[in-house]
């Protein structure tokens, strides 16, 4: 199996509709953790991309603008190219996507 690549977009900054909720850095802390427990042993790469300094990746390049356009509410999470979750990301649908693509809960 390929390890899927998890990319959470975000800013130092709160998005404005994002007022009490947790920032894009802590929801990639919260999500690597919670996914390195769930699929325990198998390989994926989970990444943080800065919105306001993305990595030299067309890809990614485009998906932060597109974040800054205000098409997307930030903390985005991507797997694979397909958006799953914007703004408070939800880790059921998160869980349903990274069982597509092969990976087998571990039992909790």
């Amino acid at each position: 199996m390929k390890p899927v690549e998890i990319c959470v977009y975000g800013a130092e900054i709160l998005c404005p509709s994002c007022v009490n909720m947790p920032s894009a850095k802590e929801t990639y802390e919260w999500l690597d953790a919670a996914l390195k427990r769930k699929y325990k042993d198998q390989h994926f790469t989970i990444s943080y991309i800065d919105i306001n300094q993305p990595p030299n990746d067309p890809d990614k390049q485009e998906m932060a603008e597109r974040v800054l356009n205000d098409e997307y509410f930030y903390p985005l999470v991507v797997i694979e190219g397909t958006v799953v979750g914007e703004g408070n990301p939800r880790l059921k649908r998160i869980y349903e996507v990274m069982e597509l693509h092969g990976y087998v809960s571990e039992a909790l």
